[in-house]
């Protein structure tokens, strides 16, 4: 029996639509593999993950278990999967990534596969893809390889792993609502204007260079949106006043993580950071339980992704 965790996910990072994430250090998923009592893959359990499919070539996790069996040679291998949710989908932090990467880490595990990360991806990507609807790999890929990851070309996962500068922390607000992948992707336009292009590029391109330099006002003047932002803002509960605030507060930067209604920001520093997640838990308030609202999260970036656990 082995145990494996994948965090959760911000992709796009403003100006990296499709192309750019990092992972968070928690919530996340855990996968437990086992030896199953019958030829082929079986889901067994799902924790916490009230409407997943049991079916295999429903659930991430057993899409990508299966592709990974197939890969070797042994599809009527028998499995057990359990999937043990430790956060809820349709938020924007990767979820159906995570239990995906976490299923094929742990398999690798069990099998004594040997795999490297690298080449567990494309496994994760197919399992991914059932509910995304789409191949992209700005969730997968950061969560199981850690860091913030630009993707150049995702038909052959060609990425890079950029520089995290010290310092560098998120802050994820996660509001009181629920937005699927698939409807987030089917509102957006396939067309973009000419100034759209060069702004986007410019401040995508800019953002790997401050990066690098650890330049943290100029990562602040590369954190805009003009493309994504703009056509998906209204799905998010009060997101232009979350963000006028967190920017007052002293965010380098503020935008929707993956198809929302998630946000995330950047920071510099854990003051910052503070007072952006106060800031958020006064503007969400409290539930009918008495609860906040918003779940949030505060952390410097993992830099490691999946592992065993």
């Amino acid at each position: 029996m082995i145990k494996a965790f994948a965090p959760a996910t911000v992709s796009n990072v403003a100006v990296g639509f499709d192309i750019m994430g990092f992972p968070m250090e928690s919530p996340g998923d855990e996968v437990i593999i086992k030896k199953g009592q019958e030829p082929g893959v079986v889901i067994s359990r799902i924790t916490k993950g009230k409407g997943l499919s049991y079916d295999p070539t429903m659930n991430t996790a057993g899409v990508a278990v299966m592709k990974m069996l197939e890969h070797l040679g042994i599809p009527d291998h028998p499995i057990d999967i359990e999937i043990r949710k430790k956060m809820p989908f349709g938020t924007g932090i990767g979820s159906s990534a995570a239990s995906a990467v976490a299923a094929v880490v742990a398999l690798n595990h069990y099998l004594e596969a040997k795999l490297t990360k690298r080449e567990l991806l494309p496994f994760a990507m197919a399992g991914e893809s059932i509910a995304s609807g789409a191949w992209h790999g700005d969730n997968v890929i950061p969560c199981m390889m850690g860091g913030i990851i630009l993707i150049r070309d995702n038909a052959t996962l060609d990425f890079t792993k950029l520089y995290v500068p010290s310092g560098l922390r998120y802050v994820v607000i996660l509001p009181p609502a629920q937005v699927l992948t698939s409807e987030s992707r089917s509102i957006l336009s396939e067309q973009v204007t000419l100034n759209q292009l060069i702004t986007q590029t410019g401040n995508a391109a800019t953002l790997v260079a401050a990066l690098y330099s650890s330049d943290f006002d100029k990562i602040s003047r590369c954190l805009q949106d003009v493309v994504i932002e703009p056509q998906r803002a209204h799905l998010v509960p009060k997101f232009y006043e979350m963000k006028e605030k967190a920017i007052e507060a002293g965010a380098l930067g503020f935008s929707i993580s993956g198809s929302g209604p998630s946000m995330f920001a950047l920071c510099s520093n854990t003051f910052v950071s503070d007072n952006i997640e106060k800031a958020a838990r006064e503007l969400y308030g409290k539930d009918h339980h008495g609860r906040d609202a918003a779940k949030i999260f505060q952390a410097p970036i993992n830099l490691e992704g999946a592992d065993i656990c």
